[in-house]
């Protein structure tokens, strides 16, 4: 459908050189867009760009740590995709060390969305990754959780204070998605065991299945949906 058609825009996927990441980014170079994958290695960034080539979106990959507000900015400007005022010390005052990366991210992205609106170009779209943390207790793990609910109302905020801009604002909540974060704890069986049976679907996510709804979320279908938190987990919160 052309409403989905993303061709002509950019996205700045972070992270996008693996799982959940990578997935999205997948979609929205078939879908189009122009894709800029960032990390911090180099041949992990190339390695993920190189699965995109064959694609109809242009892909490029930008060595960046979104912890250093410096190297946000330069690849940025390096991607060509040209919160305004607040510091990066007055943020980590008063937000978790978590929180810096979609800070320093979200604010140079916002300064070119808002500027490309006021030149006559009203579009823009935020997405941050969250967390089913943010929904309920995680024992033993209440900062991680801190900060992914710290996201969702970032997101909700922001999609307050630019929607005059035509820019949206949303979070992604994963489930259990097959990834290299997630390895480790989907190979034990007993922690397998456990969970499984809480998953509806019967099955563990995969990155692509993050596909639909980045598109969705990229494209003029969604230009009146914002705000929302997007719970992709096979029906886990619901059982």
């Amino acid at each position: 459908m052309s409403m989905f058609d993303l061709t002509g825009r950019v996205a700045v996927i972070t992270g996008g050189n693996g799982g959940i990441g990578l997935g999205i980014a997948q979609a929205l170079a078939s879908s189009g867009c122009n894709v800029s994958i960032w990390g911090r290695n180099a041949e992990k960034n190339k390695v993920a760009a190189a699965t995109m080539a064959k694609g109809p979106g242009k892909v490029d990959s930008r060595v960046c740590n979104v912890a250093d507000p410096a190297s946000v900015k330069d690849a940025m400007k390096a991607s060509s995709v040209a919160f305004i005022d607040r510091t990066g010390e007055e943020w980590r005052t008063m937000f978790a060390t978590n929180l810096d990366g979609v800070f320093h991210v979200f604010q140079q992205a916002t300064r070119h969305m808002t500027e490309r609106a006021q030149a006559g170009d009203p579009f823009g779209r935020l997405v941050a990754t969250s967390s089913l943390a943010s929904l309920f207790g995680t024992a033993r793990n209440e900062h991680y959780a801190a900060t992914k609910a710290a996201i969702n109302a970032l997101c909700r905020a922001l999609a307050v204070e630019l929607a005059r801009f035509g820019v949206t604002s949303n979070a992604i909540l994963p489930g259990w998605i097959k990834s290299d974060m997630t390895a480790r704890a989907l190979a034990d069986e007993k922690f397998v065991g456990a969970v499984m049976p809480r998953i509806p679907m019967r099955r563990f996510g995969e990155p692509s299945d993050f596909g639909g709804i980045a598109v969705y979320l990229m494209s003029n279908a969604s230009s009146y949906h914002t705000a929302d938190c997007f719970v992709i987990d096979g029906g886990y919160t619901a059982f």
